[in-house]
């Protein structure tokens, strides 16, 4: 047997419903060389979460309230933390997918995928190793091959956040949290993005944003 099959792999759930997360809690108790350490509701209690019980993987989720996955992923990522993120969402748009690759998540699947494809993906995220649903590879193919237009290589991963949370009619106090910034530089993200996109308001944006594709 190899050491990776002969130990246990550490994991925090973190998703915003609970029966989500009882689920995959139930799932992984149910499968040998799986532990599940913890969970939380939020990006915000993960960081907490994962300081204090140092797992293998964090399965994250993305859009949750009172802190996102991507902000929590970048900020693992700055921190050093020894675990590994594997996103498991329902969002597979390139305005999911990129900004949490670029934050330094290890890998990206979907919530549809069959138990036994989580369970390697796990194993294979906890050894390092980059995992990739198939729709998601396939878009991510697909946009290395698309040369982007002017404004979407303008746009900084931060200010495509900032853009993306603006079109989901986030204010910019909700957006500081979500970003563990302050309302200050969230201002100062969406003038760079009117100024880019030659908007002049955050509606106008948002149109350009879906226009040249920046919003999937």
């Amino acid at each position: 047997m190899t050491e990776n099959a002969a130990r246990t792999i550490s994991l925090v759930v973190v998703d915003d419903h609970p029966v989500v997360r009882d689920g995959l809690r139930g799932m992984f108790a149910a499968a040998p060389g799986f532990e599940v350490l913890g969970e939380a509701s939020n990006g915000v209690d993960a960081l907490t979460a994962v300081e204090g019980l140092d797992p293998d993987v964090v399965l994250m989720d993305l859009r949750m309230p009172g802190g996102g996955g991507v902000a929590a992923i970048a900020e693992l990522t700055r921190r050093g933390a020894r675990s590994k993120v594997l996103v498991l969402t329902t969002y597979d748009t390139d305005s999911d997918t990129l900004p949490a690759i670029e934050a330094g998540a290890t890998g990206y699947l979907l919530k549809d995928a069959p138990r036994e494809e989580l369970f390697a993906a796990v194993r294979a995220a906890a050894d390092g190793r980059g995992v990739l649903s198939p729709a998601v590879a396939s878009r991510l193919m697909t946009r290395v091959r698309t040369p982007a237009g002017p404004a979407e290589t303008s746009l900084s991963a931060r200010e495509r956040e900032v853009l993306v949370l603006v079109a989901r009619g986030t204010t910019n106090r909700e957006i500081a949290v979500e970003l563990f910034i302050s309302e200050a530089t969230v201002k100062t993200h969406l003038t760079h993005v009117f100024a880019k996109l030659g908007a002049k308001d955050r509606a106008a944006a948002v149109a350009v944003g879906y226009d040249r594709g920046i919003l999937g």
